[in-house]
């Protein structure tokens, strides 16, 4: 476990205990079939593109359906918790893993896609334009958001931690803040899926068109 100190409480949280048990649940041929099912959908819009970086990796569960959809790409990972950063390294090579806070992250060249899903729900309102302009300026190309969607922002218990789970317009809020970014299709997953079930999930695939 790190004994790193983090500007936030939602950061320390998800790299500590919690954040390793995380893993556990989350992991599976299960989740892996319903991934790819997923990227299927919120990428079918997308032209061709040859790399990827996803904020907030865990052990790589979407990087490996996108590597089964599209197995040229180039792919990269940050996670802040140092046991799923370091399974996540088992996959992508540790050159590609940046075990890091994303607020600490310094993109140091373009991919043509960044990824989101089921992170910006966790972090400090005070703190999601820096996650957006991290992942606006770290993609030449594409942007791809799946989180929990609220018209208003709305906090939500967590497993029994408050402060911990925020509901928001994020794609919408990224799209007033960068007017270049377009919305090139949309689309939700349900829990109740008889097959592919995910999270309850809201999709939004962005491009760059400046």
């Amino acid at each position: 476990m790190t004994h790193k100190k983090f500007e936030t409480e939602q950061e320390q949280f998800w790299a500590g205990e919690f954040g390793t048990e995380y893993i556990t649940r989350n992991k599976g041929s299960a989740l892996l079939a319903s991934n790819l099912n997923f990227f299927t959908h919120a990428l079918r819009s997308a032209g061709e593109f040859s790399s990827c970086i996803e904020f907030g990796a865990n052990v790589g569960m979407n990087l490996k359906a996108l590597k089964l959809l599209r197995p040229e790409l180039r792919l990269q990972g940050i996670e802040i918790n140092e046991t799923a950063a370091a399974q996540l390294a088992d996959f992508l090579g540790e050159e590609n893993v940046f075990c890091q806070s994303i607020f600490e992250w310094q993109s140091q060249e373009q991919v043509e896609l960044s990824l989101i899903k089921g992170v910006l729900i966790h972090i400090n309102p005070d703190k999601l334009k820096d996650v957006y302009q991290a992942l606006y300026q770290t993609s030449s190309r594409y942007v791809l958001v799946c989180e929990y969607y609220n018209p208003a922002p709305v906090t939500i218990n967590y497993r029994g931690h408050s402060d911990r789970l925020f509901k928001r317009d994020f794609a919408g809020e990224m799209m007033e803040i960068y007017p270049d970014l377009e919305l090139i299709d949309y689309g939700f997953s349900y829990r109740r899926d008889p097959v592919f079930p995910q999270d309850d999930i809201t999709w939004f695939l962005m491009e760059k068109r400046g």
